[in-house]
């Protein structure tokens, strides 16, 4: 029987988490929307709006994100109104709440099945599994080397290189908690490098683990680009090209000797666990080394952090979190959105 669970896009950023939601998204049963703001959001302002089973503390949330443009809900091509009344005449639950906007953002493209994609997904999938209990997560690597060549040409990215090397380092080991944590029946993971590698089958062997069939379709995730990536978004240009490996171990020559030499003195074990060699063609300079493990410091705390967090968490219960499935009704058009599901 055909899945309706939510499906999640994890990564490290600039990993390839856009092209794989564009993969899924050329499913013709699923659909994952841009890159929205109001998830993590929500979660922590929670408490602001009260007990959510009140339908106009739903329609105050639901306003909340629906309003604000750094929610990106403007992206979706949602009626804005719409929203609001579905959220205020739906469950009770912050988990329903948020569920109502991807299950409608699905219905917009005539399809069942939804989910989101966010890297920072990756570091809160405690919080995500009381929202959505049953979500399959999906986890794309890429080697360190190349994820940090990349983010230093991101005019967003204001991390030096220090921080952005163990922003890798920090995705790898969160990964690995969840995986122990999840198991295969929601938790899978695949390496970029693979997947521009073989889309074909490295797609069908992600359908697999979704209970879904395999269409060709989600090899040619640039066919929904214009669809699925806001224009706004230039970073992501490469989404609307035909998938290639060109771009595989590209940090060669994007890196400085001694980047490369930090990268693999600090994340060696962590790429060698993930398929990737080493050049070892430099040990980098002491200080250079003490500078990163003084970044790195704060990043081991987290754990700890977390552990303590979902500690209080057990003694200050939440309730009324978890998405509640319910039928999908007929949707009106945004006023100014360009329905294509492509």
């Amino acid at each position: 029987m055909p899945s309706d669970r939510p499906i999640i896009v994890v990564g490290c950023p600039r990993s390839g988490t856009t092209m794989l939601q564009l993969m899924l998204h050329a499913h013709p049963r699923i659909a994952i929307p841009p890159e929205t703001r109001f998830v993590l959001a929500a979660y922590r302002e929670r408490r602001e709006f009260g007990d959510l089973t009140v339908a106009e503390n739903r329609r105050a949330l639901a306003r909340r994100i629906v309003d604000r443009r750094e929610t990106r809900f403007c992206d979706l091509g949602l009626d804005a109104e719409d929203i609001v009344e579905r959220i205020t005449a739906g469950p009770g639950t912050l988990g329903s709440v948020l569920g109502t906007i991807f299950q409608q953002y699905a219905a917009r493209f005539g399809k069942p099945r939804w989910g989101d994609k966010r890297p920072a997904y990756l570091h809160n999938v405690d919080l995500l599994l009381r929202l959505f209990p049953d979500a399959q997560f999906i986890n794309i690597v890429r080697d360190g080397r190349d994820c940090v060549a990349s983010l230093k040409e991101m005019s967003w990215h204001r991390k030096d290189i220090y921080a952005t090397v163990a922003s890798w380092a920090r995705a790898v080991d969160d990964a690995r908690r969840a995986a122990r944590r999840l198991g295969p029946s929601q938790w899978h993971e695949l390496r970029y490098e693979d997947l521009v590698a073989d889309p074909n089958g490295k797609l069908t062997e992600l359908c697999a683990y979704l209970g879904e069939e395999y269409d060709p379709a989600m090899a040619e995730p640039s066919s929904v680009a214009r669809i699925a990536v806001p224009s706004f978004k230039t970073w992501h240009a490469r989404t609307h090209s035909a998938v290639t490996t060109e771009r595989v171990q590209s940090w060669q020559n994007r890196l400085t000797a001694e980047e490369i030499a930090l990268c693999e003195a600090a994340l060696g074990s962590r790429l060698l666990a993930n398929g990737y060699e080493l050049s070892r063609k430099a040990r980098p300079a002491p200080a250079e080394l003490l500078r990163y493990g003084w970044t790195a410091v704060p990043q081991r705390l987290i754990p700890a952090r977390r552990g303590l967090s979902r500690a209080a968490g057990r003694l200050r219960r939440d309730e009324g979190l978890a998405h509640l499935p319910t039928t999908v009704l007929p949707q009106r058009s945004a006023p100014d959105s360009r329905v294509d599901a492509g």
